[in-house]
């Protein structure tokens, strides 16, 4: 009877974290089509993303608040403070920056895919920074992502060409930091906790965006639409907040690899959603490149 009950218990835990970590991914999909509906406004990528940083850093403070406070946790040294600075400047600022700037001239279809080459980067500047293996399942990973890329690329052309080698460019630089990112995450997060990790984090973006924005802005710029304030308040709590909390619940309920594997309905949630409320034109090259790159990053993860 105890089995009984103790298995149900874990299977519903299971089931719980399966629909977390697809939320997790629908939420961090849904960002490329909020920001490019904020666009239809007079914003800008730095404003826009200062207001996403405000509304979501109180979130983050309160978290790192009950961290502050907990007397079992190891304190922080100054070597912690220095891999914090320079990981939350890095994944949560530099490449949110470029991201946004890359949405001002791309779609969000393809800015999802672009984002979603980053474990195919982790394992080239693994190989190239840290001499892991690279292998022929690696090669052929790297051949189909970005062979669908180039389709969706070329596809792309035909519908709008104007800044459009900017715009991904931008975008893969975005994608390239956010794994230079995780390559240094692992022993920081390891020493410090992953939630403590995320919150501190976080909070050096928000600082170093509102810094940036406070030196390139006027006070005036702020002085926006109401549709827009709207819009980045939908971003910092269904895009930010919400799915980075999700997503570390779902790893701990189900582990990295499934919650990974679930991630890769997140290219396809954009594709959609872009269809959908944007307006995007969805065309059978665009769904076979996408299917190519998710095979290409999933081969990644299978045995």
């Amino acid at each position: 009877m105890a089995t009984t009950k103790s298995t149900a218990a874990f299977n519903r835990d299971r089931l719980f974290g399966f629909a977390l970590a697809t939320l997790a991914a629908i939420g961090f999909s849904g960002k490329a089509i909020l920001v490019k509906l904020a666009y239809y406004q007079p914003v800008d990528a730095v404003t826009l993303l200062a207001l996403r940083m405000l509304f979501s850093s109180p979130f983050f403070l309160i978290v790192a608040w009950r961290h502050a406070g907990q007397k079992d946790l190891r304190p922080l040294n100054r070597r912690d403070y220095l891999a914090l600075l320079i990981l939350g400047f890095l994944g949560y600022y530099l490449s949110s920056l470029f991201d946004f700037i890359g949405l001002q001239y791309i779609s969000a279809g393809l800015e999802r895919l672009i984002l979603f080459l980053y474990p195919t980067m982790v394992v080239v500047l693994s190989a190239l920074l840290l001499g892991k293996p690279f292998g022929r399942k690696e090669v052929v990973a790297l051949v189909l992502s970005y062979a669908g890329i180039g389709v969706v690329f070329f596809d792309e052309i035909n519908i709008q060409s104007e800044h459009l080698l900017l715009g991904a460019g931008f975008v893969f630089a975005s994608t390239l930091t956010y794994s230079a990112y995780l390559i240094g995450t692992g022993e920081t997060v390891a020493r410090i906790g992953a939630s403590r990790f995320t919150a501190y984090a976080m909070l050096v973006a928000c600082a170093a965006t509102l810094l940036q924005f406070l030196l390139t802005h006027p006070p005036q710029a702020l002085l926006l639409p109401m549709r827009v304030y709207q819009l980045s308040l939908l971003m910092a709590i269904f895009s930010t907040v919400l799915p980075v909390f999700m997503l570390s619940a779902a790893i701990k309920m189900i582990g990295s690899s499934h919650t990974s594997l679930i991630g890769s309905l997140g290219p396809v949630a954009t594709l959609f959603m872009a269809s959908y409320v944007l307006g995007e034109e969805l065309t059978p090259a665009q769904i076979g490149g996408a299917a190519l790159v998710m095979v290409g990053v999933l081969s990644l993860s299978w045995k």
